[in-house]
């Protein structure tokens, strides 16, 4: 028995296999994809506007969701804090970090002197993974006490593994789970958001930053999906 909670590429706008949209819970209908998705062109990265047109080209070797970085936000240089801001995105570019804008272009290198610290804030998830008889469940933290009571359960052990993903909703998150081999996302009620084909999706933040998932076919090539398993 035990308690477990659980780590960017892309191509565009195809369908694959159902869309299970009427399965979808409301909560999550309203949560928007992120306007630039990272994309990945041979070894290299870059990124696609979700509409499908703008690109920034791949030219760098990693790439992050355009999104706030706290230790620019909180420098001590009033002249950086603004590369904080959720409208440049972190790049590393022939070995050096940078931010850059929505075309593109590298606007501040990296300088460990303007890093501010970032205030501490943790929120402590209210849904945990536990396994039973080697099966995943779902837990309310504060109401579970008995494994052996099926009440308590918000979904009783069933999956092969279960991962409650990060993000801003912590009455509503979104689930990775497997179920004969595959992976898929559910709800906490056990309504399925993307259906269980793929053979992984990442436990990282494109959910939380990008509201989308990094899912693949072969464990090896990697593409985003958003909650109508959309692919970009």
């Amino acid at each position: 028995m035990s308690l477990t909670s659980q780590g960017l590429k892309a191509s565009f706008q195809t369908e694959l296999g159902p869309t299970p949209g009427h399965f979808i819970a409301d909560t999550v209908k309203i949560r928007s994809v992120a306007d630039w998705i990272p994309k990945r062109i041979g070894n290299k990265f870059g990124y696609v506007h979700r509409d499908g047109v703008k690109t920034i080209k791949a030219r760098f070797s990693h790439v992050s969701f355009f999104a706030e970085d706290c230790t620019l936000l909180h420098s001590i240089n009033p002249e950086v804090r603004k590369y904080g801001t959720s409208k440049y995105a972190t790049v590393r570019f022939e070995g050096k970090d940078y931010r850059i804008d929505q075309n593109g272009t590298l606007l501040y290198l990296y300088n460990k002197e303007d890093l501010g610290l970032c205030p501490l804030v943790f929120k402590e998830q209210r849904f945990f993974s536990f396994v039973r008889n080697g099966f995943y469940g779902l837990v309310e933290k504060a109401t579970f006490f008995d494994e052996t009571d099926y009440r308590q359960y918000v979904i009783y052990p069933q999956f092969q593994y279960l991962h409650v993903l990060e993000g801003d909703d912590l009455d509503n998150p979104m689930l990775i789970a497997v179920k004969d081999n595959k992976f898929g996302v559910i709800t906490i009620e056990g309504k399925i958001v993307i259906p269980f084909l793929y053979d992984d999706i990442k436990r990282n933040y494109a959910w939380k930053l990008g509201g989308l998932f990094e899912v693949s076919l072969d464990a090896k090539e990697y593409f985003f999906v958003d909650v109508h398993n959309r692919k970009y």
